[in-house]
């Protein structure tokens, strides 16, 4: 179904509840809260996301925005547990956590359009207006 591997669905539906909990967060908080409990599901899915793209990606860019989005939510997550002043660790805590949402929200606009509906998808090309418009939507919002 949808032209995924039984990997590829490990991967998704293991990610998938990270998108209803950055979601929540950015409209209750404005930001990832990592010491909630919907902070604990967006982190565990997007733990699962990013170790499990590793052993499903085609693209070698793909890694790279794997390894720069577990980087980054390894350092939103840890940043509050140094001895530092609160200030910049709220700082760093909310600007890592932040742009983790970005890869997050990309791929997974881009694959629905692309696999959606089965057999008849929204978009067969990756230069489609459609995806194109999605994408540059997602940019604005995300700026």
């Amino acid at each position: 179904m949808f032209g995924i591997s039984p990997l590829g669905w490990i991967h998704t539906l293991g990610s998938l509840p990270a998108i209803p909990a950055a979601a929540y967060m950015f409209s209750r908080f404005g930001r990832i809260v990592p010491r909630s409990s919907a902070g604990t599901v967006y982190f565990v899915s997007m733990l699962i996301g990013g170790i499990t793209i590793f052993l499903i990606a085609h693209q070698s860019v793909s890694y790279i925005i794997a390894f720069v989005t577990l980087a980054l939510l390894l350092v939103g997550y840890g940043v509050g547990r140094l001895p530092w002043p609160e200030t910049p660790k709220g700082y760093v805590e909310t600007i890592s956590l932040t742009l983790t949402a970005f890869p997050l929200t990309l791929p997974t606009l881009s694959e629905t359009l692309r696999r959606v509906p089965d057999g008849h998808p929204f978009v067969t090309d990756p230069k489609s207006p459609i995806l194109l418009g999605v994408m540059v939507a997602l940019e604005r919002v995300s700026i």
